[in-house]
């Protein structure tokens, strides 16, 4: 810079006005620094924050994930206790479907098997000889009904008569069984089985409210980390710093130039227009480095703003873990009180099974029962038809001897007659009276206190399936010797 000629001095206020300028510029410059490294600072404790409250969330999620997962077993737990219990009432089904198929085949076999009329209707005489009391007639002669020639008789007209005989009113076995019982029986066991499905179905949605109970909480859980990248954020902010750094430095060492020109301008230095044009120019470049400085401090507000909305969202989320922490422990309570009732509903159907095993041993007994009745009635057809040949063959045997009596009788009384006819009229009258006397008839009656035994008529074809049912041991069911 030169001194003017003496004289030619020019005023300058341009350059004071540039100083002023760059003080201004200087001043606004410190405060948006100023601004920015607050904001700086205020990024940096954010962003621990975020970091700190970040590491809670992922403490207490994976805390509540290991809770969730020992309420998933219980869940299993649960569902398999029930499942063995299911399993076993499938099992006791399985038994008893057994047991009552049994029972069913067996009455349905007596549904299919005749008794004849004479098992079952009174009949009017009961012995073989009837009543000891027609044995003395006035006039000494037997009945020819009671003897057993007309018994004979009497059975072989019944065999014609019945051979064209309705079966179909005739009574089956299971007319004679006592199905009000059965009923009874049946209806006890399926009332305690009603009763085993509504204990079980008291827990049945314990697995799945468990389930979703912990589906729900796992989804409610906060991911941890989800946050705007820190690293960045921070690095953005301190290279923006620096470049403001630069900037307050250039303003600091323009105005320090400027203010250093004014006070050699104020000594009596002149400047040339050369000079004044390049601090103008100097001057005219602050408004960029201000809106400069301004964008810098946007963008660390930016960033300050970003690491404001993670540390809310955390502190969000971590409030959100607090609150599912409360839902846990709910759960925690909700599982207690399930595994509790879970194990009366064991109990209860312990008790209810074996009830129903006793039950089920009544219906086996029944089954067992009218299998012997079967049985035994077959023998009983068996029993009277071997009876009747018993019969017969006595029958035979007296009707013999009272034909070879007859003819002994006959036989004397006619020798009788030709010895009274050749020496009676030589003979006193009062001489041996009993020599007139004609031979003593006989007959052959029941013993005394006995009367003639009447069975029932039983035809050849219910014989023949007796026979075959006790042969083929029809009587017994496949399938129930294993029950």
């Amino acid at each position: 810079m030169s001194s003017p000629p003496s004289g030619t001095r020019t005023e300058q206020p341009p350059l004071v006005s540039l100083v002023l300028q760059s003080k201004k510029a200087l001043q606004h410059g410190e405060q948006l620094c100023s601004k920015a490294n607050s904001l700086t600072n205020a990024s940096a404790q954010c962003a621990v924050d975020v970091l700190a409250l970040d590491a809670k969330v992922k403490w207490v999620s994976e805390a509540v994930i290991e809770q969730l997962k020992l309420a998933a077993t219980v869940a299993k737990s649960i569902e398999l206790r029930r499942s063995q219990l299911e399993r076993r009432i499938r099992e006791w089904d399985t038994i008893r479907s057994q047991h009552t198929t049994a029972l069913d085949s067996i009455l349905e076999a007596l549904g299919t098997q005749l008794v004849p009329p004479d098992f079952h209707q009174t009949s009017s005489d009961s012995s073989l000889f009837g009543s000891q009391e027609s044995i003395d007639k006035p006039n000494g002669i037997i009945d020819p009904r009671l003897s057993p020639t007309a018994t004979v008789r009497d059975d072989q007209l019944g065999r014609k008569t019945r051979q064209n005989v309705d079966r179909s009113k005739w009574k089956t076995l299971r007319d004679f069984v006592d199905e009000a019982a059965i009923e009874d029986v049946l209806d006890a066991v399926e009332g305690e089985r009603t009763r085993l499905d509504d204990i079980m179905a008291s827990t049945y949605h314990y697995p799945e409210t468990l389930s979703n109970a912990v589906a729900s909480i796992r989804a409610s859980l906060p991911v941890s980390g989800a946050y705007p990248p820190i690293n960045p954020i921070l690095s953005i902010q301190e290279h923006t710093t620096i470049d403001m750094a630069k900037h307050l430095e250039s303003l600091t060492e323009h105005y320090e130039q400027m203010a250093s020109a004014l006070h050699d301008s104020e000594t009596g230095e002149v400047f040339s227009e050369e000079d004044m044009k390049e601090m103008n120019r100097d001057t005219e470049e602050l408004p960029a480095i201000m809106s400069e400085l301004e964008d810098n401090v946007k963008e660390i507000e930016a960033a300050h703003e970003k690491l404001l909305t993670a540390k809310a969202t955390a502190k969000e989320k971590l409030d959100t873990s607090s609150s599912i922490l409360d839902d846990l422990d709910e759960l925690g309570e909700i599982m207690s009180d399930m595994l509790e009732k879970q194990q009366e509903v064991e109990e209860d159907c312990e008790d209810v099974i074996e009830g129903l095993q006793q039950r089920l041993q009544v219906v086996e007994e029944l089954r067992h029962r009218y299998v012997l009745y079967q049985s035994s009635f077959n023998k009983l057809l068996i029993e009277i038809a071997r009876r009747r040949q018993y019969r017969e063959a006595a029958e035979k045997i007296v009707e013999g001897m009272i034909g070879q009596l007859r003819a002994m009788a006959e036989e004397e009384r006619q020798v009788r007659d030709d010895f009274n006819a050749d020496h009676g009229a030589h003979i006193p009258a009062d001489l041996c009276l009993c020599i007139e006397n004609p031979p003593t008839r006989w007959d052959v009656v029941p013993f005394p206190g006995d009367v003639r035994e009447t069975l029932p008529e039983i035809d050849s074809d219910l014989l023949t399936q007796a026979r075959e049912k006790l042969s083929t041991g029809d009587v017994i069911f496949p399938g129930t010797d294993s029950l």
